[in-house]
């Protein structure tokens, strides 16, 4: 499969999950609001979401994915042999996902009181609630991690689609909680989403030990065991875990100044921009990186480099072809965007508004977010960890040292701004790094056609602007009107953005249909 029809596939599938995650947030904003009720389960999902993020999505698939292909093509393509090592990661994983995960349950209090420092502008009520919540959440930490096992295994085999499928019934739950089973006030609305994501990861779970078994691949629990290779994934899974991890931790942190030093749904405003932000991240970065990393492990170990560095190449234009665009909407179109998909119900016109200024903060980041995607599994691949790590603790560091300046006269926006700012010092040392090391030079073709991007992105962000203030009284009406809306400022922006793009020969036709027909190594 070409890297372009994975990312296809996997992105696909995501914007699936990504807009029943929308309708989500949608029935979340009107059922619950921006206050009380939503910053407690927000602040309570944020943890087990960072943990997913870091290991279960993040680190241990970047470690895992090329340490399976390396065993598999060690003994001469033998899945059984990968099977033995994935089945060892097992044996390991699970005993200490559950006691981490009885930690962390029994631990709840303290944590959220560090996290939030109990809630100044809620009191012992809402650190109750936030800690009530971070219990029943929780679990879904070690249900998600083994299904980023068995996600690897499938993904290693080419089938994608199957490990980016499950997302979308942690949205399902989430929506059914929403429509079925909400309470009758918002807190009791809130604990019915919190116990819905743990539901969504038995579900999760069970999906994929479904389809593992249509491909094949059975798993057997043996007592524990550290065996050289399993050694030698613990030993990479933990830096990796810090480099993968950068943007969620500053976003942890970003939430932990906004409960402690901002006023009372700050901590909403936060999450809703991010959630829109995170559309073509998951979309793009995610589905780029996810599919490239296989490739780039076996083309490196053949040491075939400079098909390596080609790969990297495409990834990289593939990245900024979808991700401009993206970033200049977000930006120049957010308070119609965010007035549109969530203002209704307890969702006010302030909310729009604080949480529009988010998104533009944030957006400016974005494709600084993909190109971290991208350009980690560089290192990955090579069976380097500790570079990322070293680079997101920088990237951290900035991140940290901008919050505490601009918290106190930009408030959230400020938080908002800092982490956009500190991907870019992530990604760029990233690639500056690569570059040293001669394995990463951007070729003729890359740089020719990121400046006609760049300009086929201004062509569109100019006639947003202009439609804007014409289609943001749509955004409050009924719900057709709104989707008209919607459609017609997607559609407006598309048509300028790719049809600029083409005039200005930023891509070609023909390099698109060689992509889609061009099989991946074996």
């Amino acid at each position: 499969m070409s890297l372009l029809r994975a990312t296809a596939t996997i992105g696909g599938l995501t914007l699936v999950s990504r807009v029943l995650g929308f309708v989500r947030d949608m029935l979340m904003a009107r059922f619950v609001g921006a206050g009380f009720a939503s910053d407690a389960f927000l602040i309570a999902f944020r943890l087990p979401n960072l943990f997913r993020a870091l290991f279960a999505e993040g680190a241990f698939a970047s470690a895992f994915v090329p340490m399976f292909n390396r065993t598999i093509g060690r003994d001469r393509d033998d899945l059984g042999a990968g099977l033995r090592f994935a089945e060892g990661v097992l044996s390991v994983l699970l005993p200490v996902l559950l006691l981490f995960t009885a930690a962390m349950m029994l631990a709840a209090g303290p944590i959220v009181w560090a996290m939030t420092g109990g809630f100044p502008d809620g009191g012992p009520d809402k650190l109750a609630l936030a800690t009530n919540f971070t219990r029943i959440t929780f679990p879904y930490l070690l249900l998600i991690s083994l299904v980023s096992l068995l996600g690897g295994i499938l993904n290693s085999l080419g089938r994608f689609w199957v490990n980016a499928a499950a997302p979308v019934l942690l949205n399902l739950c989430l929506i059914g909680g929403l429509l079925f089973f909400r309470g009758s006030t918002d807190v009791e609305t809130a604990r019915t989403q919190a116990i819905a994501v743990t539901v969504s990861g038995v579900l999760q779970l069970a999906w994929l030990i479904w389809s593992c078994r249509q491909a094949g691949v059975v798993l057997k629990l043996r007592w524990p065991q550290l065996t050289p290779d399993v050694r030698a994934l613990l030993k990479v899974v933990w830096p990796a875990a810090l480099g993968a991890g950068a943007v969620q931790f500053n976003l942890l942190i970003s939430t932990t100044l906004a409960a402690r030093f901002l006023p009372e749904g700050s901590v909403s405003y936060l999450y809703y921009a991010d959630r829109l932000n995170q559309l073509p991240l998951g979309l793009i970065g995610i589905g780029i990186g996810t599919a490239m990393l296989p490739t780039l492990s076996r083309q490196i170990g053949r040491g075939e480099d400079v098909p390596a560095m080609t790969t990297q190449n495409r990834a990289i234009e593939l990245a900024l072809l979808l991700t401009l665009p993206a970033a200049a909407a977000l930006m120049v179109s957010a308070l119609p965007l965010v007035r549109a998909l969530l203002q209704h119900g307890a969702f006010t016109a302030g909310d729009t508004i604080a949480s529009a200024e988010a998104l533009a903060a944030f957006s400016i980041g974005l494709p600084a977010y993909v190109l971290i995607k991208v350009l980690t599994p560089g290192f990955y691949a090579r069976a380097d960890t500790k570079t990322p790590v070293r680079i997101a603790l920088v990237a951290m560091g900035v991140n940290l040292a901008l919050n505490l300046g601009l918290i106190w006269s930009m408030a959230h926006v400020g938080l908002a701004l800092s982490t956009a700012v500190s991907a870019w010092v992530n990604a760029g040392l990233l690639y500056w790094t690569l570059h040293r090391r001669a394995h990463l030079t951007l070729d003729a073709r890359l740089r020719s056609r990121a400046v006609r991007l760049i300009g086929a992105t201004f062509v569109m962000a100019a006639g947003l602007l202009l439609l804007n203030g014409w289609i943001d009284p749509l955004m409050g009406g009924s719900i057709i009107v709104r989707g008209l809306g919607l459609a017609l400022l997607i559609g407006a922006g598309g048509i300028l953005y790719f049809g600029a793009a083409f005039a200005l020969g930023a891509f070609r036709l023909a390099d698109l249909r060689a992509q889609l027909s061009r099989r991946r190594p074996t």
